[in-house]
């Protein structure tokens, strides 16, 4: 049977590790050509593009600082040049920080949303022609769980998420005469490798407080975003997807 992605081209930022290397992989195994984005860590992209080869899928690792235009149009052109074109579009790239607000510095605030939110509307902009080119496409970004609840110290990363998710409602009404869907995925609490400047877990996220027992796997916030991004999902846009294990209830 034909996989649902055969002869689609998927862009990957954040690609390196955790979530946005199950969303690469994911793709991938549906079909999809993906580029590997990151942008410090060339030995991780290198490894998530030839863990895709291995399994008999195409990948093209590029190191690029979404938050800088014009390293995001080298990567987009790179892309495009080695599979063709573009039709998916996954926003992961993101930083974390735990710095209480009367501590903040405005080059701080600055820094984490020139990545989560800058470099959404970036890459977007970079990568529309080419989805309309080909006849429609996805947009997908990773939000979070912090705004929605509230979380002290992060009212940066909040206020970063809370904008890329009106980001992809506006897009999503303004993309939708190009057969562009755009949609945000919200992760709970997820098991993943945190680094050293994420800080601890939200206190109000633990296992006993997630009604679910449990933090969920990267691989099912890829499965949110492989559905998204296949013909299952085309009449899904302009939303927010919640995955927290009934953390937090729309």
């Amino acid at each position: 049977m034909s996989k649902p992605l055969t002869g689609k081209v998927a862009l990957v930022t954040g690609a390196g590790r955790n979530i946005g290397r199950a969303i690469a992989l994911a793709l991938a195994e549906d079909g999809a050509a993906v580029i590997v984005n990151g942008r410090a860590d060339t030995a991780a992209l290198d490894a998530v593009a030839a863990e895709i080869e291995a399994a008999g899928g195409r990948a093209l690792a590029v190191r690029a600082d979404v938050a800088r235009p014009d390293e995001v149009a080298r990567m987009v052109a790179a892309g495009v040049a080695a599979f063709g074109g573009l039709d998916i579009v996954v926003s992961n790239a993101g930083l974390r920080r735990q710095t209480p607000f009367l501590e903040m510095t405005l080059a701080e605030w600055r820094e984490i949303l020139s990545v989560a939110l800058d470099g959404a509307f970036i890459l977007a902009q970079a990568a529309t022609p080419h989805l309309i080119a080909r006849g429609g496409g996805a947009i997908i970004a990773l939000s979070g769980i912090s705004h929605h609840v509230g979380t002290p110290n992060r009212c940066h990363v909040s206020a970063s998420k809370a904008g890329l998710e009106g980001l992809m409602r506006a897009l999503a009404v303004e993309l939708a005469p190009h057969r562009i869907t755009c949609n945000c995925i919200s992760p709970g609490s997820i098991d993943t490798v945190r680094g050293a400047s994420a800080g601890a877990r939200p206190g109000n996220l633990t296992d006993s407080t997630i009604p679910a027992g449990r933090k969920g796997t990267v691989q099912e916030i890829a499965g949110l975003a492989r559905y998204l991004a296949g013909p299952a999902g085309g009449y899904v846009t302009g939303q927010t997807l919640h995955v927290n294990g009934g953390a937090f209830l729309t």
